[in-house]
């Protein structure tokens, strides 16, 4: 059964995918989102919700027409080269994964320069932790979890899918997350060419660590990596060589 959640998880991710993949500036297609009518169809059930260690915040998404069954739960992370980027910005991803039949959590994370890998990450192995704790009370199925994510975001989505010991350092269990969905993704980036990736991770003294390529492994939840052939700030190669 969890089988099936997860390939209909990455099969209806990869349809909404493809309507903010390429967005720039989040924030003003989130507001004309709303003024198309985007917000019919899904409510924002919950704003500014603390979790985690460092005060960070979610905000969570749903159905307009809740069912009685507890929903399936995708966390979102947005992207901005680890330096930039908001929840809020991101209410049209949350909007749209919810009119799709999803409970939707969108995190904050902290970012370049207050802070630099891993800290960023952990920040989202705390959210994992906190979906798995507390994600029934608002309708939401803790046993149905998949994580997704653009750009950086895509980064964190995937990093924390395969990097398990991660997971569990922040108090969640590993096998939490059923499945990844990853849209223009950095996951084979090493040696570091871009400022922002210089930025966040050439500090590290084990390069490789960074790298989500380094955790791959045949038991790692299903992935789905969503990739452009025309895409020149993150290339398709970091799909394609995590997929083989």
């Amino acid at each position: 059964m969890l089988r099936a959640f997860a390939l209909g998880v990455v099969a209806l991710l990869a349809v909404a995918g493809g309507v903010f993949a390429f967005i720039s500036p989040p924030r003003l297609l989130s507001h004309y989102d709303r003024l198309a009518g985007g917000h019919a169809g899904a409510s924002q059930v919950a704003e500014g919700v603390p979790f985690g260690s460092k005060g960070q915040r979610l905000d969570i998404w749903a159905p307009a027409a809740m069912p009685q069954d507890k929903l399936p739960v995708v966390i979102f992370w947005y992207g901005g080269g680890w330096a930039k980027g908001d929840r809020a910005s991101y209410a049209f991803a949350g909007r749209a994964l919810a009119k799709a039949g999803f409970l939707v959590v969108i995190p904050d994370y902290r970012k370049v320069p207050q802070v630099r890998f891993p800290s960023f990450l952990d920040d989202g192995a705390e959210a994992v932790a906190w979906v798995e704790d507390n994600i029934a009370e608002h309708r939401g199925d803790p046993d149905r979890v998949a994580v997704m994510g653009h750009s950086a975001g895509a980064y964190q989505a995937v990093m924390l899918a395969l990097d398990a010991e991660r997971l569990a350092a922040a108090g969640a269990d590993p096998g939490t997350v059923k499945a990844a969905v990853g849209l223009s993704g950095p996951y084979d980036f090493h040696p570091f060419t871009s400022e922002r990736a210089i930025a966040a991770m050439s500090h590290w003294p084990r390069p490789e660590e960074t790298q989500p390529i380094t955790f791959a492994r045949a038991d790692a939840p299903p992935l789905l990596l969503v990739t452009s052939e025309g895409d020149e700030t993150v290339r398709p190669r970091n799909a394609n060589n995590l997929a083989a």
